[in-house]
């Protein structure tokens, strides 16, 4: 692991720290590596029952850094065809966002990939690619709606405008708002409660939920109705 990423494991609790402070943790292709090799680690590790995802110095992520974009390749760091989402997918444990400061744009579409977030009071996120002019690619115009719903993801992506940890949580973008020396107590806290559930059936809960975006409403509550039909008949055996 390289310095643009700090990766560290507390029993089934992992801890990703973006690590560029004096960049305000701004993305480049070494940080996109070391991201996905780290969420991989969690995938892969049976040892690793939930992610936590923050930053360091008093930035989540600043967004691309703009020095990279000529130089770095940022749609497939490690060539191999996967890009963000797709990382982040393939992870079936959750992931959760502390969100430490600034997440914008790039910056903010990591944190929307995660599974759900906790800001710190300090938290601001806002989606800049229409003020600076950087396509989105990594889930923006998609995740972004998902979280607040069309109307205000027209308008946060339409007008640039800073979203604070007030608002984040009032329109349903965060969990729950923590004092910045509290947040990655609180995350760690959540992440433990996590690990002492069924895991199994709460892997289960996350994968049905999460059914629901690539399905109808009634195929997704089907499809829990088939597991619960299985789950009875593995009583009368």
């Amino acid at each position: 692991m390289g310095n643009e990423i700090l990766f560290e494991v507390k029993g089934p609790v992992a801890t990703i720290t973006l690590n560029r402070p004096n960049r305000k943790n701004a993305i480049n292709q070494a940080l996109l590596t070391e991201l996905y090799n780290s969420i991989e680690k969690i995938a892969e590790n049976d040892e690793i029952k939930v992610g936590i995802i923050t930053g360091s110095g008093n930035a989540f992520c600043s967004g691309i850094d703009l020095a990279s974009l000529t130089t770095d390749n940022l749609f497939d760091p490690r060539s191999d065809g996967k890009d963000m989402p797709q990382i982040f997918t393939s992870c079936n444990k959750p992931i959760i966002g502390a969100v430490n400061g600034y997440a914008i744009t790039g910056g903010f579409e990591i944190a929307l990939n995660c599974d759900f977030l906790i800001a710190s009071e300090s938290a601001v996120f806002a989606d800049t690619h229409a003020k600076v002019g950087i396509h989105p690619g990594w889930g923006m115009s998609q995740l972004l709606q998902q979280a607040v719903g069309q109307r205000l993801a027209k308008q946060f992506s339409a007008t640039c405008e800073k979203i604070t940890a007030k608002r984040a949580l009032n329109c349903g973008l965060v969990n729950e708002v923590i004092p910045a020396d509290k947040l990655l107590v609180r995350a760690t806290e959540i992440a433990e409660r996590i690990c002492s559930v069924n895991y199994d059936m709460m892997l289960t809960m996350k994968k049905l939920i999460e059914a629901r975006n690539n399905t109808t409403f009634n195929e997704a509550l089907t499809l829990e109705q088939k597991g619960f039909k299985k789950f009875l008949e593995s009583f009368s055996k």
